[in-house]
């Protein structure tokens, strides 16, 4: 609990507001307030100051606050003022009385309306946008994959062993037609005497344009 720290300002705001109510006090009875009510209109004016003042801290528009903490202060400067020997206590003015007489419903009015009075509403934030959420994806069901064995890599078949070359056996003296064997001899006599050497196989295919066999058969025919 913090402690109330006693000095010159608070000492000097004690006398004050003794002499403040002082004053007001007799101002009140001269008007023709007696007893308790002449004590209640000190803390009627400090009342109305007091919440004068806290509007003010706590509202950025405080006009209203600033007007009746004017009047709450001009009733209190005026209460100070009048007691000091300006106004004869025995013959208060009636405008004076009045004004006191009233004074109630005026500082009721003020307090009511400083209390009171309609605040401006903040603007509600604006929500942020929320984002969409996404639907929950269904479960899965466990599902359990049976891998098969892996089968051995099939190696490529041999290459087969070539088979033993079977021998071709000499083809037998294919017939040879008579006007074919004349021309052949007529040609074998021709390369003969040209060349001094007798006609091979290879040369008398070429010359004849028969298959190998044939002219085979007719070389061995000729020799």
């Amino acid at each position: 609990m913090s402690r109330i720290r006693i000095d010159a300002v608070l000492i000097q705001a004690v006398i004050a507001g003794a002499l403040s109510f002082a004053h007001l006090h007799d101002l009140a009875e001269a008007a023709g307030q007696d007893g308790w009510k002449a004590w209640a209109y000190p803390v009627s004016v400090d009342l109305l100051l007091v919440a004068a003042w806290r509007r003010m801290r706590t509202t950025a528009d405080n006009r209203a606050a600033w007007a009746w903490f004017v009047i709450a202060l001009a009733a209190s400067l005026g209460a100070n003022v009048a007691t000091a020997g300006l106004l004869d206590l025995n013959d208060v003015p009636a405008w004076l009385r009045i004004l006191v007489a009233g004074w109630p419903a005026l500082a009721f009015l003020g307090g009511t309306l400083l209390v009171h009075a309609p605040t401006t509403a903040e603007p509600e934030p604006t929500p942020a946008a929320v984002p969409p959420v996404a639907p929950a994806a269904e479960p899965v069901p466990d599902v359990t994959v049976e891998r098969a064995p892996d089968r051995a890599p099939e190696l490529p078949p041999a290459p087969a062993a070539d088979p033993a070359p079977v021998p071709v056996p000499a083809p037998a003296s294919a017939a040879v037609p008579p006007a074919l064997l004349d021309h052949a001899r007529k040609l074998a006599d021709a390369h003969q005497t040209a060349t001094g050497d007798r006609i091979d196989s290879a040369t008398l295919r070429a010359r004849l344009g028969v298959p190998a066999p044939l002219a085979d058969a007719i070389t061995a025919q000729l020799a």
